[in-house]
């Protein structure tokens, strides 16, 4: 499957609207950022919380950098055959990276299904 970078943005967009408002609205400081492949190249990773779980935080302020979510592009359009795989998929990687900044680990996340 083929989507240049701006569908794919309001892809992510779209269903980042589509998420429960109490999983979203206790993200502070939290940017979503698309590329194209993680820095190894590989494509066996879908997505990346880069931040500190808000478990794990002290004090948190002003001033603070902006954890990021980052999905990869091309490993999801690897890994999907339509449009709606892609969503699906999309919708899956933001779940679970989120769940990394509220301290979910990927073994809970296995446990829960979105690993």
């Amino acid at each position: 499957m083929d989507l240049d970078r701006d569908a794919f943005e309001a892809l992510v967009v779209a269903e980042l609207d589509e998420l429960p408002d109490d999983m979203v609205d206790g993200l502070d400081n939290v940017v979503f950022v698309v590329e194209d492949r993680p820095e190894d190249g590989t494509l066996d990773t879908l997505g990346l919380y880069d931040g500190t779980a808000l478990t794990e935080r002290g004090t948190y302020g002003f001033g603070e950098m902006p954890d990021r979510i980052i999905l990869y592009r091309e490993p999801l359009l690897a890994i999907s055959e339509s449009e709606d795989e892609l969503r699906d998929e999309i919708h899956v990687t933001l779940v679970h990276e989120i769940a990394h900044f509220y301290g979910i680990d990927d073994d809970r996340l296995h446990e829960l299904g979105w690993a």
